[in-house]
């Protein structure tokens, strides 16, 4: 199915305009889902996320990398919440190490998004992760859902 150029517009929209979004990982006992910030790189080719080794989804991160980001349109509490707009982010994410140029590289364009998470940088037990976009599923409201591949995703930066 052809992913219309309207619909592409609505999720660089969605994904853009939020900042907090649940984030699915796996447990030995089975998914486990929790809110993060989330930052996406200018070339959605990963979303970066500043996690600390405290939370359970950040330790669920460092033995299995596959996670899933899912990010939604605020619900007004009017209308049929079915046809929210919302995007589900499959991938695996991999950590990026504090002494390389792609960690300061990266680190800037979280602050840059989100000037308040400065602080947490300086804490050591935070970790930078980036989540490689694999498959994503989009829906665009009733009967408009969409499932991308990374690849397709990254070329609707581009738009």
């Amino acid at each position: 199915m052809t992913f219309p150029d309207e619909e592409k517009h609505h999720l660089l929209h969605l994904i853009l305009s939020q900042r907090w979004a649940a984030l699915a990982t796996l447990t030995e006992e089975g998914p486990l889902a929790s809110m993060v910030a989330y930052v996406p790189e200018s070339d959605f080719g990963g979303f970066l996320l500043h996690l600390s080794r405290l939370a359970a989804h950040t330790r669920n991160l460092l033995q299995d990398a596959r996670a899933s980001l899912v990010i939604t349109q605020p619900d007004s509490g009017e209308g049929d919440q079915q046809t929210l707009v919302r995007a589900s982010i499959q991938g695996r994410v991999s950590v990026l190490s504090r002494d390389s140029e792609e960690f300061s590289a990266a680190r800037a364009a979280y602050i840059h998004r989100l000037p308040e998470a400065e602080l947490l940088f300086g804490f050591s037990d935070f970790v930078l992760f980036r989540l490689h976009p694999i498959d994503i599923r989009y829906i665009g409201g009733f009967a408009r859902a969409y499932a991308l591949s990374g690849e397709q995703f990254q070329e609707i930066a581009r738009v």
